[in-house]
């Protein structure tokens, strides 16, 4: 099993950590990886996008001038693409962008990426996340003495200081361990997890 060091809110080491290696030292399986990746990317598409063909813009009922002898090019309705007014060519129509991944195949890509963070050196356990009152400044000197910037902070338990002191900066993002996702853990340099977080990640996916 990975252990890993446990920092407090000054950024000093105050002990270790014992990880379990059935979520955080499991073989890395990249496609899965990138399959949960774009399926969330694709799951967030709202496939509202519409334009009108030619079938459903309005007027155009009849034959704008006569097949022959007027000098132009022949038309048989006003609402033909190349008109002003007309249908939209190959239209856009609403459509349904959902990537379905079982259960199983989540699991194992989500265990990947966490695997590939400790493995990269690039996941931080703290003992605690407390703060007395909603202050950006103090959640920033913690990301500071932890030596990280574009970090995804995962908590054990909803505490609203914490969340609402994180929320204005740049390059960080806080999640609940229950809610973490594949491609959040990639999209950020860090992660940096508490003891609470990493015994409940643990406990539901081990």
């Amino acid at each position: 099993m990975a252990n890993v060091a446990v920092f407090n809110m000054e950024g000093k080491e105050v002990g270790t950590l014992e990880l379990n290696d059935a979520v955080f030292g499991v073989e890395i399986n990249e496609h899965l990886v990138h399959m949960a990746v774009v399926a969330q990317l694709a799951n967030k598409r709202q496939g509202t996008q519409k334009a009108k063909t030619r079938a459903e813009v309005s007027g155009g009922g009849r034959k704008p001038w006569r097949q022959k002898g007027t000098g132009h090019a022949r038309q048989g309705s006003t609402r033909a693409p190349q008109w002003t007014g007309g249908g939209v060519v190959f239209a856009p129509t609403p459509r349904d962008y959902t990537i379905k991944l079982n259960k199983k195949e989540k699991r194992a890509a989500l265990k990947s990426a966490l695997t590939s963070r400790v493995q990269d050196n690039k996941f931080i356990v703290v003992d605690e996340l407390k703060f007395d009152e909603i202050k950006t400044k103090k959640f920033k000197a913690v990301m500071d003495n932890l030596k990280v910037s574009k970090a995804l902070v995962v908590m054990g338990d909803h505490d609203q200081n914490v969340v609402r002191s994180a929320r204005n900066l740049e390059g960080i993002k806080t999640a609940f361990a229950g809610n973490i996702n594949v491609y959040d853990i990639l999209k950020y340099n860090t992660v940096v997890a508490t003891k609470a977080a990493v015994e409940n990640i643990e406990e539901v996916f081990a």
